[in-house]
């Protein structure tokens, strides 16, 4: 299959493109590099010896994303390119909702004039807030947003049920709702390479323990939790790629269905605490931390039921909570050491 990734150069992207690639898949890489970097194009191609055909520019100008369009049969499209910082969010929420959102719909837009059926949108497990019970399924009440950002996957999901479900659609869209992936490519030639500051905890972690950081802020340590720490579903960002290749594939043996949304995590909670102490024993290395007081909008725990995606789509995580530490602390040593040439 011939696959539009949008913010393919991305984090989760660039691992998903390298996934299709090895299932014999055919990525069409669409991304500006507002929140990703160049170098991923070249590791893509290191890794798997293929360059796959790529398009810069913006997901949100119909002119330019008609035109890839018109060049290429599209047999599905993994949408990416996406604005997500929680923080930005908050302070920039205009950009936010014009992005995302605007984004979304010249996809579908394009999708329908060209005749592409399959979907796949990269959502968050942000949608359900605080949850009621844990482990969360699907099922769960997704709850008022507590930035722009999480609204505007809300509101995207609430526009691709609309359009699956239009009288006379032909399109079969699935929306993968993401916990919290980590982790690089065990080859070290693609990870997490955030700009600036890093909103994210493991690229924080690695950063303060190879010195770029001086010390880790833990937000919070009195919650009720067996440690105090919030709770979270770390997900290695393989495993997350191979789900979106597994949902492809299932959308494309004609599965009758129109709209669905699955989380995608491992079903296992583990505290912050826990992953620094895990991180500390994989890898060999300290990470000085501090206690912080407790961050505006934290959700105190969040892992999920992922019973559905096994049973439907067959997909589950493989890899271990030290597989993806040991392979973002691989990641980072490598990136560091190419700084210094």
């Amino acid at each position: 299959m011939k696959i539009l990734v949008t913010g393919g150069a991305g984090f989760i992207g660039s691992h998903t493109v390298v996934e299709l690639i090895s299932a014999g898949h055919t990525p069409i890489i669409l991304d500006n590099f507002s929140n990703s970097d160049r170098s991923s194009l070249k590791g893509i191609e290191q890794i798997t010896g293929k360059s796959p055909l790529f398009y810069e520019g913006d997901a949100c100008d119909i002119a330019f994303v008609r035109r890839i369009f018109e060049e290429n049969t599209i047999d599905g499209i993994i949408h990416f390119a996406g604005l997500k910082s929680v923080g930005e969010s908050v302070t920039d929420p205009l950009r936010y909702y014009r992005n995302n959102i605007d984004s979304l719909i010249t996809l579908l837009e394009c999708a329908k004039t060209y005749h592409t059926k399959s979907f796949v949108f990269s959502s968050s497990a942000t949608v359900y807030g605080e949850p009621d019970v844990l482990p969360i399924p699907e099922t769960a009440e997704r709850k008022v947003s507590l930035s722009p950002y999480g609204n505007t996957k809300k509101i995207c999901e609430d526009i691709l049920q609309d359009v699956a479900t239009a009288e006379n659609s032909d399109i079969h869209i699935i929306a993968l709702r993401y916990f919290n992936p980590i982790g690089a490519h065990p080859s070290g030639l693609i990870g997490e390479l955030p700009i600036g500051v890093p909103n994210n905890l493991v690229p924080f972690i690695t950063q303060t323990a190879m010195g770029k950081r001086e010390k880790l802020t833990i937000f919070g340590d009195d919650y009720p939790t067996p440690d105090g720490t919030c709770i979270r579903d770390f997900i290695h960002v393989v495993d997350l790629a191979k789900a979106h290749i597994r949902t492809l594939e299932y959308l494309s043996q004609g599965q009758n269905l129109t709209y669905r949304a699955y989380n995608v995590g491992t079903g296992l909670g583990v505290s912050v605490k826990q992953l620094v102490e895990t991180f500390e024993e994989v890898n060999g290395v300290k990470v000085p931390y501090v206690i912080g007081t407790r961050r505006t909008g934290d959700i105190m725990t969040c892992y999920a039921d992922p019973t559905l995606i096994r049973n439907d789509i067959g997909w589950q995580s493989e890899l271990s909570l030290a597989d993806a530490l040991r392979d973002a602390w691989n990641w980072e040593k490598n990136i560091s050491e190419h700084d210094k040439k």
